[in-house]
């Protein structure tokens, strides 16, 4: 069993442990707060009695001590006693209701749904009927579990939460770990290219072999440097994006099938904007080959960039499958992938590089199926 699985079965552990102490504690919870209200009952119930048999004696009888003292005690409960009179006396009231015999008439109902009725019977008659509500400890109490819960979902919301970043922040330490061991290995063929060019210039090799071969060289050298750049913090530069825009635009076209329509619609003026020049147009290829890879070969790329006043609005569209909505929240997550071949990190660097570097946005403004997707990349303007 490896590392990875003894933390899964830890933290299972822990949460179970977790779950079992709550559920614990608000079994206790409720029943102490069931013996709570029997324990007021049953005072409520001596309070009647002791109040029927005060009373009903007679006037020149030795009333005691006990009565009252029963009476007395019992100061924390609102009720309303309603004698066989139909006579109304109320305790423990907020202020300016015992005197208002509509507002008693009313709390008398609220207290029906709280608690049943207490009745004391004299002589085979009914004698005073309590109605009386929950004391202030007795609600307290009732809403105890319910904070209980709030409080422990705050609890495991903050430990997801913590989870869930200090995962990303794993994988971005992974992601930019594999990203700079990938510029360094192809840093060691690159500089043994570059010699075999120098070496090939002294043969009788057609020159323009040797052009295109410095080309596709220069193609890699500005690879390692994207690679190079993912986990640091990239520099920013004032460019027009429009030049940018057509210029990875028109590398992706020249290399791609004669199957492939380009549709580019680009402002005449420079329009300037904070950029690093290889990783935003390595979003610019990476957008417009998901494109190509959705319409399998063959369809229309389109590239349209337009501007406000503070804003820079870049929108590149394909004709191919499209993505189902319920896919849409997920295609920037890293690992998330619909080909057969991929690792599923294009896009979610594209995001990264848009929004972490850039402070930009990108997202999917529209998509039907087997009509075609359009992401949009928005960017501050200088």
């Amino acid at each position: 069993m490896n590392f990875t699985s003894n933390k899964n079965i830890y933290r299972w552990i822990m949460i179970i442990a977790a779950v079992v102490i709550t559920s614990l504690i608000l079994w206790n919870t409720y029943n102490f707060f069931q013996q709570l209200k029997e324990n007021e009952r049953r005072n409520i119930k001596e309070f009647g009695i002791a109040a029927t048999d005060l009373q009903n004696q007679p006037l020149n009888a030795n009333l005691g001590d006990l009565g009252i003292t029963v009476m007395g005690n019992t100061t924390s409960v609102p009720m309303i006693v309603v004698n066989y009179k139909g006579e109304i006396s109320s305790r423990n009231l907020p202020e300016g209701i015992e005197s208002d015999t509509t507002k008693l008439k009313k709390l008398i109902e609220v207290y029906k749904k709280e608690n049943e009725p207490i009745v004391t019977i004299f002589e085979e008659q009914p004698f005073i009927t309590i109605y009386y509500g929950n004391s202030d400890l007795i609600t307290k109490t009732k809403y105890y579990p319910m904070a209980l819960v709030i409080i422990m979902l705050l609890f495991f919301s903050v430990i997801w939460f913590f989870y869930r970043s200090n995962k990303a922040g794993e994988q971005n330490k992974l992601w930019a770990g594999m990203a700079k061991e990938s510029a360094h290995q192809i840093g060691t063929p690159l500089s043994s290219l570059v010699g075999w060019t120098t070496i090939l210039r002294d043969t009788d090799v057609d020159p323009s072999y040797i052009v295109e071969m410095e080309k596709d060289i220069n193609r890699l050298k500005m690879i390692t440097d994207r690679f190079s750049k993912i986990g640091s913090i990239p520099k920013l530069t004032e460019l027009d994006i429009v030049h940018q825009t057509r210029q990875a635009v028109d590398y992706i076209a020249n290399r791609s099938s004669k199957l492939i329509k380009f549709e580019i619609d680009l402002p005449d003026q420079p329009i300037q904007v904070k950029l690093n020049e290889p990783l935003f147009e390595w979003v610019i290829e990476n957008l417009i080959k998901n494109g190509i890879d959705a319409m399998k070969g063959k369809g229309t790329i389109s590239v349209y960039l337009k501007a406000d006043v503070y804003n820079v609005f870049i929108h590149i569209k394909d004709t191919g499958k499209g993505i189902p909505k319920s896919q849409r929240n997920q295609i920037f997550k890293p690992g998330f992938t619909t080909k057969k071949r991929g690792w599923g990190l294009g896009l979610s660097l594209a995001k990264r590089i848009i929004k972490d570097y850039h402070n930009g946005k990108i997202r999917v403004i529209e998509s039907k199926k087997d009509q075609g997707t359009t992401f949009e990349i928005t960017l501050n303007k200088v």
